[in-house]
């Protein structure tokens, strides 16, 4: 009965977070769209499917940039994702349905200086699953940020990747030995849903 408790509980404290699922990095357009990164389309898509099926809190964050003001992430990249434009719209079938808040974001990670974390907590959210872009980069900015904040993050494999596949896995070894878990699709979708996963 302690196990089935415990299972109901983080059900209900679990929630999605889809990271820069927008034009940028998957339109061909995109200024950083790679061929790799319309492999996790269907990954994300079933977890936003199940989440969505749940009534399981869906998160959309994505890059966001004042246009006509610098931004010192502009030291590292070129000016992208400036709010209005193209690059910075939501995937085609990935916007966010109604209910499901949207945030911007203008650094890496999905937490610093958004309402995120305010948002998360006022839901009562402990367990946090992530997926979206690059593994290497945002994906793991925004964990090691859930983890610093008290959070349970959750990275899925076959729902977040990279241009560069070396970073890609040597994040998933970090994110699995400092700050959260690294889990596969079935077992994502099947958390998201409700449902046991298949090993318990």
């Amino acid at each position: 009965m302690g196990d089935d408790m415990t299972d109901e509980r983080t059900d209900r404290h679990r929630a999605l977070v889809l990271v820069d699922v927008n034009n940028a990095f998957f339109d061909e357009r995109g200024q950083f769209q790679y061929p790799a990164a319309a492999e996790v389309l269907p990954g994300i898509r079933a977890l936003l499917d199940a989440a969505r099926g749940a009534g399981t809190l869906v998160v959309h964050v994505r890059e966001a940039h004042h246009p006509g003001l610098d931004d010192f992430e502009s030291t590292k990249l070129p000016a992208h994702c400036i709010s209005g434009e193209f690059d910075a719209a939501p995937y085609p079938g990935f916007e966010a349905a109604r209910g499901e808040p949207e945030l911007g974001k203008r650094r890496y990670s999905a937490f610093f200086a958004t309402d995120l974390e305010l948002l998360l907590r006022g839901q009562g959210i402990e367990e946090v699953i992530f997926a979206g872009v690059k593994t290497n980069v945002c994906m793991r900015a925004s964990v090691q940020d859930a983890f610093a904040h008290g959070f349970r993050p959750v990275l899925v494999r076959g729902a977040v990747n990279s241009n560069r596949p070396n970073l890609h896995e040597a994040s998933l070894e970090d994110v699995e030995r400092y700050f959260g878990e690294v889990i596969d699709l079935d077992e994502a979708v099947a958390r998201l849903s409700g449902a046991r996963s298949p090993d318990r």
